[in-house]
């Protein structure tokens, strides 16, 4: 099984800025691709940003030159720096991760998810 923990989430005002933390653990491969998805209240799970193990990030138009998502492999950590926060930001973030169990099996693990509050 693959553990992973989240951390960094808060109360921040519009305009300010939150990073986000998700440290994956467990018997594993690799980790394949990271991401991290917000669902807000009476809204569907989005995807927010997801990086693969080549470095290729893929992010939603939404927060397109405001988000920032990287990882560090040898601490199996994966961030997201989120820059001038809007309170449309406002939501329950989850992270994401496909890990290389063997070498023919990938496994889909979700976080707990780390609440962001965006005041205006």
């Amino acid at each position: 099984q693959v553990q992973l923990a989240e951390s960094g989430g808060g109360l921040e005002q519009a305009g300010g800025s939150l990073r986000l933390s998700c440290a994956a653990s467990g018997r594993f491969l690799r980790i394949n691709t990271m991401g991290w998805y917000r669902q807000a209240p009476g809204k569907q799970r989005e995807l927010v940003a997801t990086i693969n193990r080549y470095g290729s990030t893929n992010y939603a138009d939404s927060v397109k030159g405001r988000f920032t998502i990287s990882r560090d492999d040898a601490k199996s950590t994966v961030y997201l720096q989120m820059n001038s926060l809007k309170p449309d930001d406002s939501a329950l973030y989850y992270c994401n991760t496909y890990v290389q169990k063997s070498l023919l099996t990938e496994y889909e693990s979700w976080g707990q998810g780390t609440q962001v509050t965006v005041s205006s």
